[in-house]
């Protein structure tokens, strides 16, 4: 089995249970409440940027071979 990798980087579910783990790992690691919403806040912006880029590609991809269908007729 394969791991779509493309379609799990741009799912809000992973980065909301990445964003989780992460914060639960510095609570038991003893860091400050400050450290770890400034981790969850770089995890989540990292996120979404990576999740825009990723459905923008998708987007673009298939309008250009849409484009190209409609010209090969």
């Amino acid at each position: 089995m394969e791991i779509n990798w493309k379609q799990k980087l741009s799912s809000r579910k992973f980065w909301a249970a990445l964003t989780g783990f992460v914060g639960a790992v510095a609570v038991v690691c003893g860091a400050g409440e400050s450290v770890i919403a400034e981790v969850s806040a770089i995890i989540s912006a990292a996120g979404v940027l990576i999740a825009y880029i990723l459905g923008e590609s998708m987007v673009d991809s298939a309008a250009s071979e849409n484009k190209n269908t409609d010209q090969a007729q």
